[in-house]
């Protein structure tokens, strides 16, 4: 079992920069698929990005590709999302998310995080 918390939103003006970090703690954090998705108001959770375990092949929703770059380090239990060039449509909760399975589908991740707000003024 992985418990994850997110830590990195907050505040941040259109054009500008965030990091979220997602912290795992329990066993076997490199043999989850690490993923990101977000959450507005209103909307249906939808995939942000993906990273698998070993090989760090990393997956995007489009209309994000070029703006926001998912890493992680295994050493460390930690994935993180790189958000550049943010917009007032990005804001939303950021959740982070382990599974075993590749995919960009919420519900086939087996663990989450408690999710962090983003919020771009413009």
């Amino acid at each position: 079992q992985v418990q994850l918390v997110e830590s990195g939103g907050g505040l941040v003006q259109a054009g500008g920069s965030l990091t979220l970090s997602c912290a795992a703690s329990g066993r076997g954090f490199s043999l989850y698929v690490m993923g990101w998705f977000r959450q507005a108001p209103g909307k249906e959770r939808e995939f942000v990005a993906s990273i698998r375990q070993n090989s760090g092949l990393t997956s995007y929703t489009d209309s994000l590709k070029g703006r926001f770059t998912i890493s992680r380090d295994n050493a460390q239990n930690t994935a993180s999302l790189q958000m550049n060039s943010l917009k007032p449509e990005d804001t939303a909760v950021y959740y982070c998310a382990a599974g075993l399975l590749i995919a960009i589908e919420a519900r086939r991740f087996d663990y989450w995080g408690q999710g962090t707000q983003v919020t771009v003024s413009s």
